[in-house]
């Protein structure tokens, strides 16, 4: 999708491109109305802005629709396939850390009440292993703001994806 195309889209097609994004109305909502923003550099700027104003309530809004670390993605939507993009590494992952992070998983929901949620993109099971149980010693309000803030890493990650250039594959001699 170029930019100039999310810019000049109607509110539908607006909204649901950005809640793959982040499925935070509010967020979404100001996104939208905000257009056009001229380059995605622009838009990443007020995205990112915005995504500083975030509260409890929207990390859970949010989090209602990101499966956990390490668990089968489902779906054929535009979330869906982010989600196994930004997972992919997993599918190298030793038996051993799946399930490390399984059993890791239900330690935080226990312990926070909510899905682990990390930025997976460009991390390896293992780090992303090291970084849950790192977390899970967090206190509730500290793991709030770095839940929150991979939030807005995955927010920004994929807004910037939606507006990359396609990469062609070399054409074969």
């Amino acid at each position: 999708m170029e930019l100039s195309e999310f810019d000049a889209a109607d509110e539908a097609p607006a909204t649901a491109t950005a809640r793959v994004w982040a499925e935070v109305d509010g967020w979404v909502n100001a996104i939208v109305t905000g257009r056009p923003f001229g380059s995605v550099d622009a838009l990443a700027a007020y995205a990112g802005a915005l995504a500083q104003q975030w509260t409890p309530a929207d990390l859970e809004s949010a989090l209602a629709h990101h499966p956990r670390i390490g668990a089968r993605v489902s779906g054929a939507d535009a979330a869906a396939s982010a989600s196994r993009r930004e997972q992919a590494s997993m599918s190298a992952a030793g038996d051993d850390v799946v399930g490390a992070i399984a059993e890791g998983n239900a330690r935080y929901e226990e312990r926070f009440g909510r899905v682990f949620l990390i930025r997976a993109a460009g991390r390896t099971p293992s780090e992303m292993l090291a970084e849950l149980e790192r977390r899970l010693s967090n206190d509730p309000e500290t793991e709030t703001r770095e839940a929150t803030a991979q939030l807005a890493e995955i927010a920004l990650l994929r807004l910037r994806e939606t507006f990359a250039a396609p990469t062609l594959p070399e054409e074969q001699e």
